[in-house]
Order: C-alpha cells, then sequence, then structure tokens
C-alpha cells in the first residue's frame, strides 16, 4: 500500500487562514482499478480562490467540507498505472490537491511534454493563470490598438500575462502592484508601459498620471481601494472583467465608511460600462486550444515573460498561502512537493 501525506481542512478559517485551520494526516491510499493512476506529486499550485472554497458561503463552485484534502491543481509523475493512455514515468497535469500521492482516473489527467516547456508552466502561464488572463481579456475586455489597459496584481501570474498580451495586441498596458520592487519588475522585466504602487501614499495622483488618456479596460483581481482609485479614472464604454477580489477574501466584516455601490453603479450607466464576472472554466470550450497555440508562441518568443515563486515541501502550503493572499509572492506561487526524475 502507498501511503499520502495530505494537508486537510480542519476548520473554517475566520479572517486569515490559522495553523489550525490545517490538519496534517497520513492515509494509505487504495490499490488501483482499472482505468486509473497512482500519482506522485511534484509540484502544487496556490491559488486565492482556494479561500473561498474553505468557506461555506455560497459561491460558483460547492465548498470544501471540513476534513476534505484542500483542493488544488498539480503536476505528477505517474508511478503506477492501470490505464493504457499513462505509462509509469508520465508527467501529467491532474487536480490531486494538497497532498504528496493520490490516486485518479486518469480521464482527468492530461499528460505534458517536459521537451516544449519546463512542466511547472502547466500551472502558471500554459495553465489556469494564464488561461484566465488570456481568455478574460481577450473576450471581455477586447483591448483596442491604443487603449489603456490597467490590471491590478499586475505582479502576479495573472496579471502580468494580462499585460503583456495587452501590449501584444497593441494596447499600453499600466500594473498596479504591492511596492516599488515589483513595480520595476512590471517595467523591466514584464514591459509594462508604466507601473504603479498602491501602497504610495500618493498612489491616486500617480494612478492619474500613468494614464493621462483614462481607463479603457480595467482588469479586476483586487478590489477595494485599488478597484475605488481605478474607478475614478475609466472612459466612457470601458470594459471590467472582474477575475478575483483578493482584497476582501479575508475579511470578517462589511468596509467602514458609506455605501459605495450606489455611486459606482451610477458611473455604470453614465459611462455605458461593461462590467462582467467570470470564472475561467466557462471558455475552456472555445478558447483553449487557441490560448494553447497563442501563450506558447508567445512565451517562446519573448513576447510574454514569466517568474515563478517556488517554495519547498508540502507542509510549507499554509504559510505560502496565507502570503499569498496578501500579496508576498512575486510570480506564479508554486509548492515543489518532490523533485523530478
Amino acid at each position: 500500500m502507498t501511503t499520502s501525506t495530505q494537508i486537510r481542512l480542519a476548520a473554517r478559517p475566520v479572517g486569515e487562514p490559522a495553523d489550525s485551520d490545517f490538519e496534517v494526516t497520513t492515509e494509505e491510499l487504495p490499490e488501483l482499478a482499472d482505468g486509473q493512476v497512482l500519482l506522485r506529486t511534484l509540484y502544487l499550485s496556490l491559488d486565492p480562490y482556494m479561500r473561498g472554497r474553505m468557506s461555506a458561503a455560497k459561491s460558483y463552485a460547492a465548498p470544501l467540507e471540513i476534513g476534505d484534502v484542500i483542493l488544488g491543481g498539480t503536476v505528477c509523475e505517474v508511478v503506477e498505472t492501470r490505464a493504457e493512455s499513462r505509462q509509469v514515468g508520465d508527467v501529467v497535469l491532474a487536480f490531486a490537491g494538497w497532498q504528496t500521492h493520490a490516486v485518479a482516473d486518469a480521464r482527468h489527467t492530461r499528460r505534458l511534454d517536459p521537451e516544449a516547456a519546463p512542466v511547472s508552466t502547466a500551472l502558471g502561464v500554459l495553465g489556469m493563470p494564464g488561461f484566465t488572463a488570456y481568455a478574460g481579456l481577450l473576450e471581455l475586455g477586447r483591448p483596442q490598438p491604443g487603449e489603456t489597459v490597467v490590471v491590478a496584481a499586475a505582479a502576479g501570474p495573472v496579471g502580468s500575462a494580462v499585460g503583456q498580451i495587452a501590449r501584444v495586441k497593441g494596447a499600453r498596458a499600466v500594473g498596479i502592484a504591492g511596492g516599488a520592487e515589483k513595480c520595476r519588475i512590471l517595467v523591466e522585466d514584464y514591459g509594462f508601459d508604466a507601473a504603479v504602487d498602491h501602497r504610495s501614499p500618493t498612489f491616486v495622483d500617480d494612478l492619474a498620471a500613468a494614464t493621462p488618456d483614462g481607463i479603457d479596460v480595467y482588469f479586476e483581481n483586487v478590489g477595494g481601494a485599488v478597484a475605488a482609485a481605478v474607478t475614478r479614472r475609466l472612459n466612457r464604454f470601458a470594459r471590467i472583467p472582474v477575475c478575483g477580489l483578493v482584497a476582501g477574501y479575508n475579511a470578517t466584516s462589511a468596509p467602514e465608511g458609506p455605501d459605495q455601490l450606489p455611486a459606482f453603479m451610477g458611473k455604470v450607466l453614465s459611462l455605458s460600462l461593461t462590467v462582467r464576472g467570470f470564472i475561467q472554466d466557462e471558455f475552456v470550450p472555445t478558447h483553449h486550444e487557441d490560448f494553447l497555440r497563442d501563450m506558447t508562441a508567445w512565451v517562446a518568443d519573448g513576447s510574454v515573460r514569466h517568474r515563478e515563486d517556488v517554495v519547498e515541501g508540502l507542509e510549507a502550503a499554509p504559510e505560502a498561502f496565507r502570503g499569498l493572499l496578501v500579496g508576498r509572492n512575486v510570480g506564479k506561487l508554486l509548492v515543489r512537493v518532490a523533485p523530478e526524475s
């Protein structure tokens, strides 16, 4: 029997997830049935959406139950197989979650080619974050040459891809990030036209200076004070793809002050704004093949660059996840659970 070290949900977090909200267990995995594979996790993806799934609040997907293994995308090695489509040694994209080993239906895995790209990119620029940027920006934001695209959380895997794709399409890219170093990376490494530090006391004025012609597309990852500042700069007919609202994911109460929703809805009306929330998997049937073709080419020719922030060992996942929710990572946050063969 193979044993798996797992991190399970021990309690629903109130505010920032605490160590007591997670439980480390060791479980024996069942023998394989026909069509199944035994997987050894190499990389685990940490993503903000996981915080919502730890809550019991109604959302687009069912929440985790207490005692469940924390969910998450993984790159895994096949170490045993009873599926004709998978061989021992194959490296696959799976959804094994926070554990060292897992049994999975082979049909729910996708074989990766380590010669085509580093396998870790299947969790980042060539995976769900990259696809979120690609589909959300091109289908909902629809940037036109010469327009200004602003993206929040721009140093993360989604935001950095959004800005670079906007540049590929001939638009002007302005990134919002926390701290001078992240802003430097956006301009010098990713080629953004401008970057604005939302932690700066002059943030509102800096954003205005970086968007002299207003904002035509705002790719929303954050919400909160960042969104409030951006709203003042929106042009008529601006489009707002809403991907995430991470500023509020650990909130335990409504923000203080007057209700800003009526003022925002007034702008939706007076500026003819298009605001559209989305979950990336709705676009998989129509956009994923184009994404793999286009993004693979853009990464290969240097049009889109990417960074990875890798922490070592499954036990590091809870602390790294806390950091993700407050923006401590630069680039795609991954846990290296085991070395590649």
